[in-house]
Parts: structure tokens; sequence; C-alpha cells
């Protein structure tokens, strides 16, 4: 099941956010980062956001599995998206199965409502959820570096034209 996030939710966000770093980084971003993070003290801040942001959150049996949060794309670097899909990440075990999918198509369309027809997205470029993107009909727009605990990695960003298909 796929909803709009609430107050609340944010022990379960926080929690999917961290094992989801842990596990799908791990060799990519440095361990002493990853050992640095704590869904305790992400807790916090997913609840900040939950009452700025707005967040999607899938569900499986009453449990949050994955999240997808969005809005406005927040540099005005790229007049042409004026979307972001900020950050989507889903548990290993749950993912392939649809629900990333799910996400992005929910976030779409609420966008849509916004009257925000294009958006972007930005993710590591080792990152398997590149292929994910590019499948969905994501375009490699730009491409960034970024330093995490010393250590450069790569960014690429993806735009979408348009969502109503999204």
């Amino acid at each position: 099941m796929i909803r709009h996030a609430r107050l609340g939710d944010e022990a379960g966000i926080a929690n999917v956010h961290v094992k989801s770093w842990k596990s799908t980084y791990k060799g990519l971003v440095p361990d002493s980062f990853l050992d640095s993070l704590n869904a305790e003290k992400r807790k916090a801040l997913w609840k900040k956001q939950l009452e700025s942001n707005s967040v999607f959150v899938a569900e499986e049996n009453g449990q949050i599995v994955g999240f997808a949060s969005y809005g406005k794309e927040r540099t005005n670097k790229y007049p042409s998206y004026t979307g972001e899909l900020s950050a989507m990440y889903l548990l290993a075990e749950h993912q392939r199965k649809g629900i990333g999918k799910a996400l992005m198509h929910e976030v779409a369309q609420e966008l849509v409502k916004q009257n925000v027809h294009a958006m972007l997205t930005w993710a590591f470029e080792q990152n398997s959820a590149c292929h994910f993107y590019e499948a969905l009909g994501g375009k490699r727009i730009d491409r960034a570096e970024v330093i995490i605990d010393g250590k450069p990695l790569s960014e690429v960003a993806f735009g979408w034209d348009t969502l109503k298909d999204l």
C-alpha cells in the first residue's frame, strides 16, 4: 500500500533510510560514514521533514518498507525541471516487487496535481538505481561530485521532461 506519510511515520522512514544506505552503499560510501548513521538521530530529522515536505510511504503488513520524498527542485539550476524526487529508498528485501515504480507513479501524479510537469532526481553513478531511473524514462542531464568522509563520489541527475506517463 502506498499512502501519504504522516506524523508518527518518522521512525519507520528513518529505519528504512538508514538500513537502505547501509545495504545499498556498502563498499561505495566510506564505512566510517555508514557506521555513523543512526535511525534514532534520523527520526528527528524525518519528523521535521514530515512537517515541511511531501513524502509517500510504502507499507507491507502495516510496516513501512519504503518511502519517496519530493517537492520543488531545490537549486533553481534546472529551469526545465521544476519538481524533484529528493529521496527514494526501499528495504533490500522489498526491492524488485514494483514498489519503487508505484512510489514514482504517486510522486509524479502528485506533482502534476501541483502543476509541476517535469522533475529530476540525483543518484550516485555507481548505484544500481540508475538503471531503474533509466528504465522509467529518466535521461541523464547532469553530473556532479560530492565528497563523503573524504571520498569523492560521482552523482548523476536524471530528468523527466513529462510526468503524465510516469
